[in-house]
């Protein structure tokens, strides 16, 4: 099946190529829109994904062939399908890995307990040295912040503040969370990374064209 790769779905494909060889978690696997793209893209990458909806997961494997992707390529890579709980897995992921993308919303948000440093230091303990996180951390509401009475808008280098995914993973990892927009069917997209600062070029020349562009607008998140 051709994949055409869309928004979001983009930012976690190119995700591969900037961490250790070891298996990849997705955290809100949903329909497995994402593991079809990393495993189109990099067929022998091991996934395994997370997904506390059973229902979902059922009509996925009935209706948009996830359990294709459960079957090994032939190159060795496979989707591994847990239905559990990600934040509180039942087995031990300790250090095991490479990276792991952060897809989790209720409501429509970010969950809550990804507004907690303690969180963002629980999962960084389930990855390998020099793993990576990748995050969805949606938008904001505006791109305002009251100042003396007065709205002021805020561009720039600086907006990621206004996200509270992203700001509260730059309390947990200082100086080590990188962020960019995406367009998505709703607006602007905020994405986070983990980790040392990474070569974009090197990066950019490892991922599928279309993505080659996107990966040169990583940004440090510093305060300003």
């Amino acid at each position: 099946m051709h994949i055409v790769l869309s928004t979001r779905e983009d930012e976690f494909a190119s995700l591969p190529p900037i961490v250790p060889d070891g298996p990849i978690a997705i955290y809100g696997l949903g329909g497995g829109t994402a593991a079809r793209l990393i495993l189109e893209l990099y067929p022998s990458v091991q996934l395994e994904g997370w997904e506390i909806d059973d229902i979902l997961i059922e009509k996925a494997r009935e209706y948009m062939e996830l359990s294709e992707l459960e079957k090994p390529t032939p190159k060795g890579g496979s989707l591994r399908v847990l239905v559990d709980d990600a934040l509180s897995p039942s087995e031990d992921v300790s250090g095991k890995y490479a990276g792991i993308i952060v897809d989790l919303f209720a409501d429509g948000k970010v969950l809550d307990q990804l507004q907690q440093v303690q969180m963002w230091h629980d999962l960084a303990s389930r990855l390998m040295p020099n793993g990576r996180i990748m995050v969805n951390c949606a938008g904001i509401e505006e791109e305002k912040v009251v100042t003396n009475e007065k709205p002021k808008l805020v561009l720039g280098d600086s907006v990621w503040m206004l996200n509270p995914t992203i700001k509260v993973m730059s309390e947990a990892f200082p100086g080590q969370v990188y962020w960019k927009r995406t367009p998505d069917s709703e607006g602007l997209n905020f994405v986070a990374l983990t980790g040392g600062e990474p070569d974009l070029s090197d990066w950019s020349s490892k991922v599928p064209v279309r993505l080659s562009e996107p990966v040169k607008q990583w940004k440090l998140c510093e305060d300003l």
